[in-house]
């Protein structure tokens, strides 16, 4: 009977946990869990607004402060894991995560309720999130499978959100909305095994070795008109996406349905965002990012309207969820794909992040707007339409990107 050997081997056959199998299955697995479980706290609004008396304002501006802290955060994630590895700052992220969590479960106050469900459950957001588990997914496969390796990450983050979505639900109805909180804090432990399966990687797949420092890299973005163009397009997704997660499920609750209505839509959006991400890896691979993403926002703004205009029934709630989910995510790997494919990837981490912030900047907008509107308005119908506007002007400035890559990249390939 062959042996495995502590170089690796079995017999003549060989075995690595760094192997790109083994790192693109940790990396999914992360983004399921850290995606799932911040994608279900929009079900916590009500009975925790409820249970304090407190207005949806006050739940909707931790959830924006959380939002910004994750889009702070993860430039500052990417650029420490960009030099040091991901494996320490996944770690550290899973603390900031698991500890935010439980205080807000305890949380007696609103100024409280900012600070754990805040400011540190946004950080280890940021510190478990898509810019490190993406980041390292595109550095162990080739030009060739790049974009398609996106896509599962963007929808393994999309599984995590059909599975945790109806979970936060149970674990509210059998045993209230503060032991839920605690379980779910309970489960950020998963991430601290996976973040030892990720190594530390300088060059990619496929890429050429570079000299460029990180302040070069900083710099030649900067001057990038499509990155500009590109930051300022993915505020839109930000807006949508924090908007509907935190309100949705409120939103449902209004017109009369059941909590399970809600619970439900977030994840069917997961669901069916599972379909979008792999279709926009597919189209990233073989046609035109840009493209793509400007008809993804376009859609957006087209299925919006639908909702707003159709009898609103349990029917028409499953529709639109199932519509927006194709339209969820599907932005992530064509969005990460042209920062890649105009830059390299050597930063791609870092340069992901800062594009990302522009993303939570959206999403602070959209979750504290939502809250605010409600309740000095007593509907959400203000915010529905600004998205709506919105996605039409990110479906114009995609268009004006040039997603061709820089020719320092050409010279070297």
């Amino acid at each position: 009977m062959e042996k495995f050997n502590l170089n690796g081997k079995f017999g003549t056959s060989s075995f690595s946990w760094h192997s790109p199998l083994i790192i693109v299955t940790a990396g999914c697995l992360i983004a399921m869990v850290g995606f799932g479980i911040r994608s279900s706290f929009g079900l916590f609004l009500e009975p925790m607004t409820l249970e304090n008396g407190w207005g949806r304002e006050t739940f909707a501006l931790a959830m924006a402060i959380q939002n910004l802290l994750w889009g702070i955060g993860v430039p500052v994630a990417g650029a420490i894991a960009d030099r040091r590895g991901a494996a320490p700052v996944l770690i550290a992220g899973t603390l900031f995560y698991a500890v935010g969590i439980y205080g807000m479960a305890q949380a007696e106050s609103g100024l409280s309720l900012h600070l754990f469900g805040g400011i540190l459950t946004g950080l280890g957001i940021a510190f478990t999130g898509f810019a490190i588990a993406l980041s390292a997914i595109a550095k162990v496969v080739g030009p060739e499978k790049r974009s398609m390796a996106l896509g599962l990450g963007t929808a393994a983050g999309s599984l995590g959100q059909v599975v945790f979505s109806p979970l936060g639900q149970g674990f509210i109805d059998h045993y209230g909305w503060h032991s839920a909180l605690l379980i779910l804090a309970s489960f950020t432990a998963l991430i601290v095994p996976l973040a030892f399966l990720i190594p530390h990687r300088d060059t990619a797949e496929g890429d050429a070795k570079t000299s460029q420092t990180l302040a070069e890299a900083l710099g030649e973005a900067a001057a990038h008109r499509g990155y500009v163009l590109l930051t300022l397009g993915f505020f839109v997704c930000g807006f949508h996406v924090a908007f509907i997660t935190v309100h949705f499920p409120a939103y449902v609750k209004d017109l009369g349905m059941a909590g399970s209505v809600g619970a439900i839509s977030l994840s069917l959006i997961g669901l069916f965002n599972i379909i979008g991400s792999f279709g926009s890896g597919a189209i990233g691979q073989h046609w035109s990012k840009k493209l793509g993403l400007s008809w993804i926002y376009l859609l957006r703004a087209c299925v919006i309207t639908a909702l707003m205009l159709a009898p609103k029934t349990e029917f028409t709630i499953y529709l639109f969820s199932a519509g927006m989910g194709i339209l969820w995510l599907s932005t992530v790997p064509l969005t990460t794909g042209i920062v890649g494919q105009v830059f390299g990837l050597r930063y791609l981490a870092t340069l992901f992040g800062i594009v990302f912030f522009s993303h939570q900047v959206g999403s602070f907008l959209g979750v504290w707007l939502g809250g605010y509107l409600y309740d000095t308005s007593g509907s959400y119908d203000a915010v529905w339409w600004v998205g709506v506007a919105l996605g039409l002007l990110a479906a114009l400035i995609h268009l004006l990107i040039d997603e061709r890559p820089l020719r320092r990249l050409a010279a070297t390939t």
